[in-house]
């Protein structure tokens, strides 16, 4: 557990905002982030890491010279918002392009997709890799689905030293895609991990037992089975690592790049007895261990578990993975003369008071537009609707949270309170100014993506703008108008999710919900009961989701052990629309 928490909702900033007050020999805080303080030469390649906060030293220990330029984090467990991806970038980009590099989780890689597609609009050259190196997610023939977790530090450091060398964006990606094709990853958990705030971990391994397969988002493992000794545990990883040997039949002298990684509770000493035998193991097979690095690297919080990754070195990668690097958390051997980093001087490290006045920290599509009577009359009924969703989505947080940790990380109910919370207070602000509904609902989203992260603050956050794209500015939207946004809405959400019905994601809900609002309006409904009928269907079909296995997005891995439980991202959204068409009753606008 944490012990050290004052509001748990501001967790990340408050620690992002200590790491920069600390570290600010080494990295200065922006908007989303930290950044490398030193800037990088001009045409330099920017390496920029990111993820979930929860994880430390990755990502922000990883930002410095050799390393990463900049690092986005989002909430706890969380992927950072594209608008918080995007302030990173631009505060570290020198005119050689962008880099983006996080783990393979469908938030980071809808939310970094949409800042590469915001950065290129730009003109500035981007190109995105995802770590897929955890063989316990997927099956060597489904690489692409493989989860990211503590291999990544050797892509971000062979990226990191690549840019420093001078290579260009096209080189750079290279080699980090050559890393990660060549780096395989394998651990293991003793007991699960409570997030700031929470009464109850994540998950739970009975005494004697471990789980085989776990992620860094307390993801609970593929596979449960007795707890093995030292020599045995150091036999089962390095045998699922060399199993799975992307350099094709074993042969001695093999040089390998090792990270035998804590994930916040088997402290180093432990390690070290772990890696004995792991050495053993590699001195046995003939296998060369380069530049070993043991310690934390990727935690999971308070998780009691171990991970070992390798990556199979060519000449090219083993140079880069031994250059020098000076970050927080990583520092490797010498740097060239004048690049010593120098103690900022007084009060010139800020933290996020001082950083959200700056351009990047307000969403996208925050400014007032001129509207009509009647558009401006409607934007005052979403801005309601929108506060009695945020009530009832902070109402049902815990219960939210306990679905989302059975097969998931846990964090669905904290990312909803925070999302809606600030698209209420957005669209409070915008309805007030004058604006119409269709401005409403996309500062509504941006504001929503911006503050939830993740999957669901991204998928909210182009629902709602794409709402109000359809609806725009002109006129009181008539039933037929609210029906075609809603089916643009659900068409958006699924095209960037890449789910469909049935796989056990928010769309359950939201697809049935529009269909039915449009059945109840041919019937002749007016609106606010069509949506009313609407609203109970939604619910209905959110509850049907605890029969479904999921097939898309991160509890996909963990695909049976969800039966039974309600799809969090369905539950939350008939809760939205529930809220949400209880407006007239609150007396509220209508």
């Amino acid at each position: 557990m944490a012990y050290l928490v004052n509001d748990p909702g501001e967790f990340a900033d408050q620690a992002a905002d200590g790491l920069a007050l600390a570290y600010g020999r080494f990295v200065r805080r922006v908007h989303g982030g930290v950044v490398r303080r030193r800037p990088l030469r001009p045409g330099a390649v920017a390496v920029v890491i990111g993820g979930g906060s929860g994880h430390y030293p990755a990502f922000a220990g990883l930002v410095g010279e050799g390393l990463a330029a900049g690092a986005a984090m989002g909430n706890v467990f969380a992927s950072p918002s594209a608008q918080q991806i995007c302030s990173v970038a631009r505060a570290v980009e020198s005119g050689g392009g962008v880099l983006f590099s996080f783990g393979n989780y469908a938030g980071d890689v809808l939310n970094f997709a949409e800042a590469e597609a915001r950065l290129d609009a730009e003109g500035v050259a981007c190109v995105s890799l995802p770590v897929t190196d955890d063989v316990a997610s997927a099956p060597d023939t489904e690489r692409a689905r493989r989860r990211g977790i503590a291999g990544g530090l050797v892509v971000y450091k062979v990226a990191g030293a690549a840019a420093e060398e001078g290579a260009e964006l096209a080189e750079v990606a290279r080699l980090a895609g050559a890393t990660n094709d060549r780096t395989r990853s394998i651990g293991v958990a003793f007991s699960g991990c409570t997030l700031p705030g929470a009464r109850e971990p994540l998950f739970s391994v009975p005494s004697g037992r471990m789980a085989v397969g776990m992620g860094v988002h307390g993801e609970p493992g593929i596979e449960e089975r007795d707890a093995l000794g030292v020599d045995e545990l150091a036999a089962l990883l390095v045998g699922a690592l060399w199993r799975e040997s992307p350099v094709g039949s074993h042969q001695r002298g093999e040089r390998v790049a090792l990270v035998l990684n804590g994930l916040g509770a088997v402290k180093y000493e432990e390690l070290f007895v772990l890696y004995r035998s792991v050495a053993a193991l590699c001195a046995a097979d003939g296998v060369v261990p380069v530049e070993p690095e043991v310690g934390e690297l990727v935690t999971s919080f308070s998780m009691a578990g171990v991970s070992l990754s390798a990556c199979w070195l060519d000449d090219d990668l083993e140079r880069l993975w031994q250059a020098p690097a000076m970050a927080p958390a990583f520092r490797r051997g010498a740097l060239a003369p004048g690049s010593a980093y120098e103690e900022p001087q007084g009060g010139e490290v800020v933290v996020r008071d001082a950083i959200t006045s700056s351009p990047d920290s307000s969403p996208a599509g925050a400014r007032v537009v001129d509207a009509d009577d009647g558009s401006r009359a409607a934007a005052r009924v979403v801005a309601a609707g929108l506060a009695r969703a945020a009530a009832a989505l902070s109402a049902a947080k815990e219960s939210l949270g306990r679905y989302d940790a059975v097969a998931g990380d846990g964090d669905h109910g904290i990312g909803m309170e925070r999302g809606s919370a600030a698209a209420a207070a957005m669209a409070a602000r915008l309805a007030a100014a004058g604006s119409g509904a269709g401005s409403v609902l996309a500062g509504a989203g941006a504001a929503w993506a911006d503050a939830a992260g993740g999957t669901s603050g991204a998928l909210w956050g182009l629902g709602l703008r794409r709402a109000g794209a359809r609806l725009g500015d002109t006129g009181a939207p008539g039933a037929a108008a609210v029906a075609d946004a809603l089916d643009e809405a659900g068409a958006a959400v699924a095209a960037a999710g890449g789910a469909v019905e049935g796989d056990k994601t928010m769309l359950d809900a939201l697809l049935p919900f529009a269909r039915a609002l449009r059945a109840a309006l041919r019937a002749g409904a007016d609106l606010g009961a069509a949506w009313t009928a609407a609203a109970h269907n939604a619910a209905e079909a959110a509850e049907v989701t605890a029969a479904l296995v999921p097939r898309a997005g991160r509890a996909r891995v963990h695909g049976e052990k969800s039966r039974g439980t309600p799809d969090p991202g369905a539950v939350s959204f008939a809760l939205v629309v529930d809220a949400a068409g209880r407006v007239g009753e609150a007396g509220g606008d209508a």
